[in-house]
């Protein structure tokens, strides 16, 4: 059975050559047998593998296997058994190079029936690690600066967001409860709390004609009862309260709009319907459903209008700073209480010491005592800054994700665009692609500055190419600017879905944006090599192993110019 099925075997692979799709290698496998090998109580199959490091390390991938049911006869001729099989298995740059093996083998169906093996080959080589080389411009982080003053006084500003037509206060992602919570404890003397709240245009929302109102009182409520339990400097009865509820209010609607990532003509449009179009508050509404960007508006626009604010006005008490450092290491080394300085003291004084773990310990120092978003974030920023100093890869992920859990605490109380966009970067550098994409996606939600949500889209769209989602890519690139980032995803993007044309005219335009960029012509390289075009691969490849040295030592291994590796071009380039 196993030498008939062997005698007339074709196996086959599509893509010919593996090649990594996001976080993973997805590829076919089709295999035709002569139909005369099949006998009852008994099967053919082929056993897959992926070998790589030389062969010490492999992926088990499963089993093709002629069974009935399973197989179907070729269209063309019926003599032979036609049984194809999507198979995936996870990326890793240390998986390249390798290689898909099939084992043959002829088993009994029976229990501890009996098997006889063939001789393994190989069907397919990977992994073409095209894919990757995504364009991520890392911007850097600073630490914010604590200016000290001796004068304490300030406001406190505190967002909340509601679910969707509910007033009910929620205790998870985009609340500030714990802010609110620490500063009521934390007992400066409070002389004035302001609450607004208003809700978003849809009929979820704005059914409700006194949801605003609820949502006013829930925050005020709460508040009223967190000052009763914790707080025995302050009283109810003292604090001056002033609250206001919105109301359809298309004022508020259009200004975020005006922040938002949409195009200026989308931008002019959305303020044309609302303000120069007659129509009653709903009507209004039901015309945005109708516009092509609505599902931006939905997505982003929406859930952050479904607000409430919490403003409170207080004063602390004077202090000078002559002996700020030597207090905070004493409170460091819990050797005086935390209350020996201000939160902004304490912050100021990781300044003090160009010592990494220094600032760390004050920092961490700072969080665990006052809970303020200022000392989370300063501390994300040296963890950031600590991980780039690390060798090991294990370290460095350790330190970007405690990174990325110390912007979230920040990110909490604080919530702008700015700071959900830094959580997503530490998590992108660390690898967690999900954690990243969500932040991402919240940051956006949020609105902000033109500048920084260009950004969050431009590295949203890189990491949507990371994982394989090149149309989510293209969607994020259309609502970022030209940068030289984006200008190189978009060409990814193109070379990877098989537009040669479109992928090369792009790859010029990065150049332009970049002359002399090694990347630019090591990828348009690639993409000669697709198209089979030897001449113009050589000549590209050639520019980026002059411009940058490290593309020689890529080339070699790359499977995109396997065909050309021993050709004449191929070897004076690499000269």
């Amino acid at each position: 059975m196993l030498k008939v099925a062997q005698s007339g075997q074709q196996v086959s692979v599509q893509p010919a050559v593996l090649e990594s799709n996001g976080e993973n290698v997805l590829f076919e496998v089709t295999a035709r047998v002569p139909a005369r090998h099949l006998k009852k109580g008994a099967a053919y199959g082929l056993n897959l593998r992926y070998a790589y490091d030389t062969g010490l390390r492999e992926d088990t991938l499963g089993r093709l296997s002629f069974v009935s049911g399973e197989y179907v006869y070729d269209e063309e001729n019926k003599d032979l058994l036609v049984l194809k099989k999507q198979l995936a298995f996870p990326y890793t740059p240390a998986k390249s190079p390798g290689e898909l093996l099939a084992l043959p083998e002829a088993r009994e169906l029976k229990p501890k029936g009996k098997r006889v093996k063939g001789k393994e080959f190989r069907v397919a080589r990977g992994i073409v690690s095209t894919g990757q080389l995504v364009v991520r411009q890392d911007m850097a982080i600073a630490l914010l600066v604590d200016n000290v003053d001796n004068n304490m006084s300030g406001t406190r500003v505190l967002p909340f967001f509601f679910d969707a037509g509910k007033a009910e206060i929620r205790n998870y992602l985009g609340t500030n409860v714990a802010a609110l919570e620490d500063f009521i404890e934390a007992n400066q003397r409070t002389e004035k709390v302001m609450i607004v709240a208003g809700h978003s245009p849809d009929s979820l929302d704005s059914h409700d004609q006194r949801l605003a109102d609820k949502r006013v009182l829930a925050l005020q409520k709460y508040y009223k009862n967190r000052v009763d339990t914790d707080s025995y400097l302050n009283r109810v009865r003292d604090i001056d309260f002033e609250t206001e509820a919105y109301h359809r209010r298309w004022d508020l609607f259009l200004s975020k709009v005006q922040q938002s990532a949409l195009k200026p003509a989308q931008v002019d449009s959305v303020l044309l319907l609302i303000n120069d179009t007659p129509g009653t508050y709903a009507q209004k509404e039901k015309s945005l459903h109708k516009l092509s960007y609505f599902d931006y508006l939905e997505q982003y626009i929406y859930p952050v209008m479904r607000f409430g604010t919490v403003a409170v006005q207080y004063t602390a008490p004077k202090r000078y700073d002559s002996e700020i450092y030597l207090l905070s290491k004493k409170i460091v080394e819990k050797q005086l209480e935390a209350d020996a300085l201000t939160p902004e003291e304490l912050r100021y004084s990781a300044t003090l010491t160009p010592l990494l773990a220094e600032k760390q310990r004050i920092y961490e120092t700072s969080a665990a005592t006052t809970g303020r978003w200022e000392a989370y974030h300063n501390l994300g920023v040296v963890l950031l800054q600590r991980s780039e100093k690390e060798v090991s890869d294990k370290v460095r992920r350790a330190y970007l994700r405690r990174s990325a859990v110390n912007f979230t605490l920040a990110a909490h109380r604080n919530p702008t665009a700015n700071m959900f966009y830094r959580v997503a970067t530490a998590y992108h550098r660390a690898g967690d692609k999900l954690e990243a994409l969500q932040n991402y996606d919240y940051a956006i939600k949020l609105g902000g500055p033109r500048p920084v949500l260009d950004k969050v889209f431009a590295d949203k769209a890189a990491l949507e190419i990371e994982i394989g989602q090149l149309d989510d890519a293209l969607g994020s690139l259309s609502y970022s600017s030209k940068s030289y980032q984006n200008t190189m995803n978009r060409a990814l993007i193109y070379l990877l879905k098989g537009n040669y044309p479109g992928a090369t005219g792009i790859y010029q335009e990065a150049l332009a944006l970049k002359p002399n960029d090694p990347l630019a012509y090591y990828c348009l390289a690639v993409v000669a090599a697709r198209q089979k075009d030897e001449a113009q691969m050589g000549q590209n490849l050639r520019r980026a192993v002059q411009l940058d040295r490290k593309f020689a030592s890529r080339a070699v291994e790359d499977l995109e110019f396997a065909e050309y590796a021993k050709g004449k071009v191929f070897l004076e380039v690499l000269r």
